[in-house]
């Protein structure tokens, strides 16, 4: 068995693809575009590990998908915590929960999927303004 890789259903591509590509710096691997089927399917990686893709399922007819969390989230090893965060915050990117121990934050994606990000290897040393959020 091997893995492939995880969907995600989004209701705005290039919304999504600026938070993927452009915040998390992922990067576009392959794309299919569907006309027929009404649909739109475009794999990001990242990469450290490029095997390892997200799937943005992109439907052409407007849907719904709820507020769900059943999804749970995804999870990525980052170089640095607090530049990653403030990166995402100046694209107006929300960090639900701030890195104040160093090691650990969560966002949302524009879809409203959970995204923690992980510091790589220790915990940076806490610092402003994230100790105080």
């Amino acid at each position: 068995m091997r893995y492939l890789h995880a969907v995600v259903r989004v209701r705005d591509l290039d919304a999504s693809l600026r938070f993927f590509r452009d915040g998390l710096g992922l990067h576009e691997t392959r794309r299919n575009d569907a006309p027929a089927g009404r649909f739109t399917l475009v794999y990001l990686a990242a990469a450290d590990n490029p095997e390892a893709e997200i799937e943005l399922t992109f439907n052409y007819d407007d849907e719904d998908y709820g507020g769900a969390r059943n999804f749970g989230h995804l999870a990525f090893a980052v170089d640095d915590i607090y530049a990653t965060c403030a990166h995402l915050q100046s694209m107006g990117i929300t960090v639900n929960r701030p890195p104040r121990d160093g090691r650990m934050a969560f966002v949302r994606s524009p879809d409203a999927i959970s995204i923690e990000l992980l510091q790589k290897g220790a915990a940076l040393p806490p610092a402003e303004p994230w100790s105080s959020m």
